[in-house]
C-alpha cells in the first residue's frame, strides 16, 4: 500500500506564509507526478500545483507568483511554499501522487487526508 502523510497546515495571517509537506511511504517501483489540490467550503476541490518527476511544474494562475511547489532528492516528497497568502486561500489542501506499483502497470493516483490551511484577514 501506498500512504501520503501531509504535514504543515495552520492558521496564519494574511500575508504571511507557510510551508507543507507530503511524504509518500510504502512498496512502489516509482512517483510520477505529484500535486496539492485545495478544496474551500462550497468549492470544487482544484489544482493548485503539479511538478513531475522532471521537475516541470504548473501552477493555478490564482497562485502564481506566490506558491512554489518542489521534491526532494528521491522525488517521494513534495512540498508547497506559500508565501503572501490571502484569505481566499483558505481551504483543505490535498497531496496527490501518480504512483507506479509494478513496473508493468500504469501508475495509480493515491492521496492524501489533507491539511487545513486558515488565512485570517
Amino acid at each position: 500500500q501506498v500512504q501520503l502523510v501531509e504535514s504543515g497546515g495552520g492558521l496564519v495571517q494574511a500575508g504571511g506564509s507557510l510551508t507543507l509537506s507530503c511524504a509518500a511511504s510504502g512498496t512502489f517501483v516509482r512517483i510520477n507526478a505529484m500535486a496539492w489540490h485545495r478544496q474551500a467550503p462550497g468549492k470544487q476541490r482544484e489544482l493548485v500545483a503539479r511538478i513531475g518527476r522532471d521537475r516541470i511544474t504548473v501552477y493555478a494562475d490564482s497562485v502564481k507568483g506566490r506558491f512554489t511547489i518542489s521534491r526532494d532528492n528521491e522525488g517521494n516528497t513534495v512540498f508547497l511554499q506559500m508565501n503572501s497568502l490571502k484569505p481566499e486561500d483558505t481551504a483543505v489542501y490535498y497531496c496527490n501522487a501518480a504512483v507506479q506499483i509494478v513496473p508493468w502497470r500504469d501508475a495509480k493516483d493515491y492521496w492524501g487526508e489533507g491539511t487545513q490551511v486558515t488565512i485570517s484577514s
